[in-house]
């Protein structure tokens, strides 16, 4: 069973999740997850042809970052925002950067 590290969102410093806000998949994939309470891996995806390597490596640094909780549900991972939590940390950072990012 995959064991998921989720930090405690008072450690996670500013730098870090503006660099995982950074990367244009990453940000679609937060504002996926932004638009429903939960969503898979594959489901989180930006794009289909992304490899399974590459979509874990973003998933591993949107957790790292606090923006991201996984659990497994069977033989699925699936992923939720931690809005609330990480509205608390940096108030008004996730919803500015979403509302700006490129269509």
């Amino acid at each position: 069973m995959p064991r998921f590290t989720h930090p405690r969102l008072e450690d996670v410093p500013l730098e870090l999740a503006l660099h995982a806000l950074a990367d244009p998949n990453r940000l679609a994939m937060v504002g996926r997850l932004a638009g429903t309470e939960q969503l898979s891996c594959t489901n989180a995806a930006p794009c289909d042809s992304i490899p399974k390597s590459t979509l874990s490596n973003h998933l591993k640094l949107l957790r790292a970052a606090g923006l991201i909780e996984t659990t497994q549900a069977g033989r699925e991972m699936i992923n939720r925002l931690r809005r609330k939590e990480f509205e608390q940390r940096f108030p008004g950072l996730l919803d500015a950067i979403l509302a700006n990012r490129p269509a």
